[in-house]
């Protein structure tokens, strides 16, 4: 039976999903009950936040660190399988993973309280946190904008989704892998001020 269920990847979701509500419920139990207040829908967005965020940092990495460094090692008759059906729904669920990540962790900041103050960098609540957090809140806006108003409809004519002529492809592949390496220089940066944020102040 497991064998048909991790066989498919939408079941295996959806097995994943219901053994977490299952967590949840006897978590919610075992401590007496939750009140459905900020509190908890901050939980939920963090969550979702996190859910997200390992998605498109994942799908980032997997591009800069196995994707594009091995694109020279395959055969050209092998490469079309990596452009054509690979890279495009990896950057299907890269960018909206990314987008996923920004809204949810500026609802995240919102019913935290913290949204202001961090995205004017801790300026007037005299840093610290604010700072940290802002820090990596506003790395993760240049990100997700390099992911959708430069990556994206720059992969779209190096994979041939827009069709363009071969000097134009080149040129695009080129821009779409320096806002990638971007990102990866970001990334790093961007979830340090995070974890900073959550647990040194």
């Amino acid at each position: 039976m497991m064998g048909n269920i991790l066989s498919s990847l939408s079941r295996t979701v959806h097995l994943s999903i219901a053994l977490s509500i299952v967590l949840f419920l006897i978590l919610f139990f075992q401590n007496g009950g939750f009140d459905f207040d900020t509190l908890f829908w901050s939980w939920l967005f963090r969550y979702i936040h996190v859910l997200v965020g390992i998605m498109w940092i994942g799908l980032l990495w997997y591009f800069n660190f196995v994707q594009i460094p091995n694109m020279a090692k395959i055969p050209d008759e092998h490469k079309p399988a990596i452009s054509k059906v690979i890279a495009p729904a990896a950057l299907f669920w890269f960018r909206w993973a990314a987008l996923a990540t920004i809204i949810s962790g500026l609802i995240l900041g919102y019913l935290n309280g913290y949204i202001h103050d961090a995205m004017t960098l801790g300026i007037m609540s005299g840093g610290g946190k604010s700072t940290a957090i802002g820090i990596g809140m506003w790395l993760g806006i240049i990100m997700a904008i390099n992911v959708w108003f430069v990556i994206w409809p720059n992969q779209k004519k190096a994979l041939g989704i827009v069709e363009v002529n071969a000097e134009i492809k080149a040129k695009s592949a080129r821009v779409a892998m320096l806002f990638s390496r971007t990102n990866t220089l970001l990334s790093f940066p961007m979830l340090l001020s995070m974890v900073v944020a959550q647990n040194l102040y």
